[in-house]
């Protein structure tokens, strides 16, 4: 049953394990062992990281690994990916040397603008509002120049506003939207920043306007705030080859064929689909912890985007034409390589410097590659040997681990296995087996 505390962020961290470990837990110095002995010794550090969020008790780790041998607009990368579950680093890896060879991934920066929104309601004439609008536009943009003029210096800055009646969806409904370049920085705080300085000035600034009579009372801002759906900031990367040349490699007579097939299927139909696109997501997802991006916001807009024609759909797609296999994606992505935690994070700034510094650009190019990869790789056991074989291969170290085996048993399991069924019961059957030989 949950405790109830007031106070809680004001103890300090110590204090705060003591509460948690003494009222949650039956075995309360173990609590306390297994959150301090994840603290970094180095006490600096330790305090970064505590900053990073609220109320932290202790670090939570996740494998820092690295997938070489790719190949992207004719540069070779080994890419940091931060993610825990089996066989994802293995599968990119293999897609990314049997690529390679092949000319390797093309990526491409389609556009790159993002979406912030001031949502407000106004219940007076439309022709009033819409000619407010016109007359306020140039002001709003002005009054946003000492939070934009940075930003501008990059290249980047507002690049348009416009007014949305929404009103046949709710009374008085408009929006200002507002399009953004950050640059090289996500941006999500530059974007709010902006926002609150529009919305202030649209509601504010009523009395300069003499065209129609409108009060600042008559404008309710209800909010203002970055979208995280952003189909204008798109990339896409692909892999092609003959057709004959990937029969060849895969060594499967109609592998091509079967491949369009199944991500036709994931076109068709839902259920794959949603499974489909998490595979996607393994790589995406592991490069943008790696370099330090919100994650939960480009799945978010990513999986939308798969929603766009009103249907859940791949996100890749894959054709023969001419005797050519070529296989895509297209993908919303906002990545950043400045701001946030990129210039705090050793890891961040150590992995963006594996990548040789890139820009927010190349990010986006590298990251949909490795999506695509994934994709590739998950799509290819689907067709041949089928998911779990590889899955559960790289699964089994789990297995062993959570049976606490010793040293010289997992060499033993490792070794078994390579020609076994890789489940839990069998895994437990042998280690029972072997102990029970050893005792003889």
């Amino acid at each position: 049953m949950s405790k109830e505390i007031n106070g809680f962020s004001k103890l300090s961290k110590e204090e705060k394990i003591n509460w948690i470990a003494d009222n949650f837990f039956t075995n309360s110095p173990t609590a306390k062992r297994i959150l301090k002995q994840y603290w970094n010794e180095d006490e600096k550090l330790q305090k970064l990281h505590d900053e990073f969020s609220e109320n932290t008790l202790s670090n939570f780790y996740l494998p820092f690994s690295i997938a070489p041998n790719f190949l992207i607009n004719e540069k070779k990368y080994s890419i940091p990916m931060v993610i825990e579950e089996s066989s994802v680093i293995a599968a990119a890896s293999k897609s990314a040397k049997l690529w390679f060879d092949l000319g390797g991934f093309k990526s491409k920066v389609i556009s790159k603008i993002k979406t912030g929104q001031v949502h407000f309601i106004y219940t007076g004439d439309e022709v009033a509002i819409t000619s407010y609008f016109n007359y306020i536009k140039s002001i709003l943009i002005q009054d946003t120049k000492t939070i934009t003029s940075n930003m501008e210096k990059r290249g980047g800055g507002i690049v348009d506003i416009s007014l949305i009646d929404k009103t046949l969806d709710m009374k008085g409904y408009y929006q200002i939207n507002v399009s953004f370049d950050t640059i090289d920085a996500m941006g999500a705080n530059f974007i709010n920043s902006c926002l609150e300085q529009i919305s202030k000035s649209f509601r504010n600034k009523t009395d300069g306007f003499k065209e129609f009579i409108i009060k600042s009372n008559d404008i309710k801002i209800i909010m203002s705030i970055v979208s995280n759906y952003v189909p204008d900031c798109l990339v896409k990367a692909e892999v092609s080859c003959k057709v004959e040349e990937l029969n060849k490699k895969e060594d499967f007579n109609d592998f091509c064929g079967k491949f369009v097939q199944a991500v036709k299927i994931a076109e068709l139909d839902t259920y794959r689909a949603v499974t489909h696109n998490k595979g996607i997501m393994n790589g995406i997802d592991a490069v943008a912890i790696a370099t330090g991006n919100d994650f939960r916001a480009i799945e978010a807009g990513i999986h939308a985007y798969a929603s766009k024609d009103g249907k859940y759909k791949s996100l890749s797609h894959a054709k023969i034409e001419k005797g050519i296999f070529c296989f895509s994606i297209e993908i919303p992505l906002a990545l950043g390589t400045i701001g946030g935690i990129t210039n705090l994070h050793p890891l961040v700034k150590l992995a963006l410097n594996m990548l040789d510094n890139p820009k927010a650009e190349e990010l986006m190019e590298i990251t949909a590659a490795v999506g695509l990869a994934q994709n590739y790789s998950a799509l290819r056991s689907l067709i041949t040997s089928g998911i779990q074989q590889g899955h559960m291969k790289m699964h089994l170290i789990n297995i062993l681990n959570s049976l606490e085996v010793s040293e010289s048993e997992k060499r033993s399991a490792v070794e078994y296995f390579k020609d076994e069924i890789v489940n839990n019961n069998n895994v437990q059957s042998f280690i029972t087996k072997l102990r029970k030989s050893n005792e003889i």
